[in-house]
């Protein structure tokens, strides 16, 4: 049977502290751009205990949180310790808000003096709400009314990972390829900038990132056949002021005479179009759908870059650059200055759309500016973010894809038992196409020196198939099966010690991978979200859960810590099972057919009997 017509056919591809910010003590909070030397108010250079040599590249979230990360190097750590090992225990929820859509919800609110900001699944409404009254009720809430046109185009569930703060309005985008800029003090449209095409197949599910006066949108659509990109706007009108392209000439990729690869086979002419067949390039995917970073004393831009189209890796011979691959590029001017591509001619869906965290610390008795990426390759990459290089690169969860990386050459050592190909299944190959990890987010700790990775231990069947690009359907050329893989356990919350380059503790989940965002607080605490609803803290130092709570669905959000108007800490997450994985939950998903929904719901059988859709926002405090 034509698998990909069969998994069109599964129904899967249609998801596929004061009353107003004037009066409130962070009134004056500004787009935190400037970088560590002046940290707006509700943000912090010093965390009390951090470990030696450690530096933070930029301000971490001490009271608001106004990034998607909450700092602009993708820590989310905070150093509010109100809450910490001693008193979790007595954590209990102070506010419940169900926002009634059945679909996932992933990314984390945004808290800008008493006023704490939500992001909603498509329709993609904002709603603000009031931390100075009980039970923070509405402010307001802003209704984009996107194109519905929109639900039958994403892949992989109808979702948006959130919003950023910048110059007094809230910033984010719409499924139907808009971003809108919102007054946050009245809930008013400030402006809105149309991106991509729907009838492209191309949508927007990431949070954008907003540097002093520009803002940072890419599209999805990598099953689709777009062409990726980075597109810059004017934060205060919209106008759109480049556009970075992932494949294509030199010119359009924004190449130029500062681009300095470390490693020989990212350097030659136009790399866009010759290391692809004729005019597939064009059609080519390497979409921007994850998460951005910004280093303020290097003053670069830091992203990863999705899977090349089509899924068949037969159909497009040649390495496909710039799928797969790290950018590092000047934010005012969005010229590259390095990038390194990790998964050269990818026949996994291995994207390379990670969080890439930033931390300066000791590095083989070295300080180094690094980059940290636990890739969906499943290797926990260190790279040296001034130029690219690749350090070190361990896996975290059962891999067998490739032995290593030749770090000499930035070049992974395939088994080539692994790789896929046209008309025969390749069998048993981990991690599977949802990666080590997916989107994800981890956090990192300044005083233990882990990195927390919500990890998936999922194998893969894979057989490239023939297919014809049709504009806006789905281009996946492949027939995919996933299942649970070896050692008895499907997900894992892994703490990484990044200096010795090895796991120190995990909690490993029998039956569901972790598919949650990960905090990291100053009262040494980790805190994350289980797809059976549980939402637990644990000791950042041990792995201990000291506390955990029953939400009322699966959890895909990534939670968030913040003080409100009355002093105290608050902690806050989205409930509401849904995404890639997490769709097999939804009553129109069928979990019996294991080539469903891309094939991963054939790893989420039993997802139906642990938990159901619906989107809530719980706050917490003690």
């Amino acid at each position: 049977m034509d698998r990909v017509k069969h998994i069109s056919a599964s129904l899967f591809w249609p998801m596929v502290l004061c009353a107003s910010l004037a009066a409130c003590p962070f009134a004056q909070a500004k787009s935190p751009a400037d970088g560590a030397s002046n940290p707006p108010q509700g943000m912090t250079t010093d965390v009390p205990g951090a470990l030696p040599g450690i530096h933070l590249v930029s301000p971490v979230p001490n009271g608001q949180w106004l990034l998607p990360a909450g700092d602009y190097a993708n820590t989310r750590y905070s150093p509010l310790s109100q809450i910490n090992t001693k008193n979790v225990e007595n954590l209990k929820p102070v506010g419940v808000m169900s926002i009634g859509i059945p679909h996932g919800f992933e990314g984390q609110p945004l808290v800008v003096g008493s006023t704490l900001y939500v992001v909603t699944p498509f329709p993609n409404d904002l709603i603000a709400l009031d931390l100075t009254k009980p039970g923070f009720p509405k402010k307001w809430t802003f209704q984009p009314h996107p194109d519905i046109r929109a639900e039958g185009v994403a892949c992989c569930d109808i979702v948006n990972r959130g919003a950023v703060y910048a110059d007094g309005k809230i910033i984010y985008n719409t499924l139907d390829d808009n971003t809108v800029a919102v007054d946050a003090n009245t809930g008013k449209l400030d402006w809105k900038t149309q991106i991509g095409t729907i009838k492209l197949g191309e949508t927007i599910t990431m949070a954008p990132l907003a540097v002093k006066n520009i803002v940072y949108v890419g599209i999805s659509g990598g099953e689709l056949g777009v062409r990726g990109r980075l597109t810059a706007l004017d934060v205060n009108s919209g106008k759109i002021l480049w556009k970075a392209w992932n494949t294509g000439s030199d010119a359009d990729v924004r190449i130029g005479p500062d681009f300095h690869p470390y490693y020989k086979k990212d350097q030659g002419k136009d790399l866009g179009i010759t290391t692809w067949n004729p005019g597939q390039w064009k059609i080519g995917g390497a979409p921007i759908w994850g998460w951005l970073s910004y280093d303020p004393e290097l003053n670069l831009i830091y992203y990863g870059t999705g899977n090349p189209g089509v899924w068949n890796p037969d159909m497009r011979p040649g390495s496909n650059h710039w799928s797969c691959t790290i950018w590092a590029r000047d934010p005012a001017t969005g010229m590259a200055k390095w990038a390194y591509q990790v998964v050269p001619h990818d026949s996994w869906d291995y994207d390379e759309i990670m969080e890439g965290v930033l931390v300066d610390m000791p590095w083989k008795g070295k300080e180094r500016k690094l980059m940290l990426r636990p890739s969906r390759t499943g290797f926990m990459l260190v790279l040296d973010r001034q130029t690219g290089e690749l350090l070190s690169a361990d896996p975290y969860v059962p891999v067998n894809w490739a032995k290593d990386f030749n770090l000499k050459t930035g070049i992974p050592d395939i088994d080539p038992a692994k790789r896929a190909h046209f008309g025969k299944y390749t069998m048993d190959i981990c991690p599977s196409s949802t990666g080590g990890k997916d989107f994800i987010p981890s956090a990192f700790s300044p005083k233990t020196g882990y990195l927390y990775i919500p990890a998936h231990n999922t194998c893969m069947d894979y057989m490239g198939v023939a297919v014809n690009y049709i504009a806006g359907t789905p281009y996946l050329g492949a027939s995919v099966r996933m299942y649970p893989g070896p050692g008895g356990y499907h997900g894992d919350l892994v703490a990484w010690d990044v200096q010795h380059q090895k796991k120190v503790w995990d909690i490993k989940d029998a039956v569901m991978p972790v598919y949650a965002g990960v905090l990291a607080t100053g009262g040494d605490l980790v805190f994350y979200g289980t797809l059976e609803g549980w939402f637990r803290a644990v000791d950042d130092k041990t792995g201990k859960i000291l506390w955990q709570f029953k939400t009322g669905s699966g959890i895909i959000g990534d939670p968030i810590t913040f003080t409100g108007p009355d002093g105290k800490q608050y902690v806050a997450v989205y409930s509401g099972i849904g995404g890639w994985m997490g769709a097999a939950a939804f009553p129109s998903m069928s979990t019996d057919d294991p080539y469903a929904g891309l094939g991963a719901f054939g790893a989420m059988r039993n997802v139906k009997s642990i938990t159901s859709p619906g989107a809530a926002l719980y706050v917490f405090s003690l």
